[in-house]
């Protein structure tokens, strides 16, 4: 199963295209699922040390739903909309919060894929930044960042919105490096962790 986590807390842009790339993938033959911080409770994360003790989060909130979808997923493509030129504070409280899974069990994201998604409302706004903390989550967590490759998608999908969900429709180049970047996933994924799927 690849899991989708959109970081936005509007059903605009963002949501629209992490949806666009999970349909991409159930075509391929791959299933997913779909979760999105929007209306959901997640606190931010305390560093209390709690879940090195106890092995699971004091706080009792909707990350409860995102935790059994992480630990099953092969791989997992994180899209944020891009806030002062980095991800979103829901997109990395979901991140931070990861902890808890990481005290439960060191291995639990250990080799699975990962892929980024990133929509500004300006051409250049910080795209590449906030796909580059999402690697960076990934690596420090033993997962494999995937992204579309040289000459369009150097390191995942970025997109131009305007701010607006229609221009992010009209964006063919940020589609253009969604549809490479899916490409080698599902190539990444059908070499390394379909023969492996129970």
């Amino acid at each position: 199963m690849i899991l989708g986590i959109s970081g936005s807390p509007r059903k605009k842009a963002t949501e629209f295209v992490l949806k666009t790339a999970l349909e991409i993938l159930e075509d391929k033959g791959l299933k997913t699922e779909f979760f999105s911080v929007r209306r959901k409770n997640i606190g931010f994360c305390q560093h209390c040390d709690y879940c090195l003790k106890k092995k699971e989060c004091r706080i009792k909130d909707d990350m409860y739903e995102l935790y059994p979808l992480m630990r099953s997923a092969k791989g997992i493509i994180m899209a944020t909309p891009v806030y002062n030129g980095g991800i979103s504070a829901q997109m990395k409280a979901v991140m931070d919060r990861t902890r808890a899974l990481m005290a439960e069990n060191p291995n639990v994201l250990k080799h699975k894929l990962g892929m980024a998604i990133a929509v500004g409302g300006d051409r250049i706004g910080g795209q590449e930044l906030a796909i580059q903390q999402i690697h960076t989550f990934f690596i420090l967590n033993g997962m494999i960042p995937v992204s579309g490759g040289f000459f369009g998608a150097n390191i995942g999908a970025t997109f131009w919105s305007k701010d607006t969900l229609e221009g992010v429709k009209a964006d063919n180049e940020g589609f253009k490096s969604l549809k490479k970047s899916l490409e080698r996933f599902t190539e990444y994924y059908k070499k390394y962790q379909a023969p492996h799927e129970r």
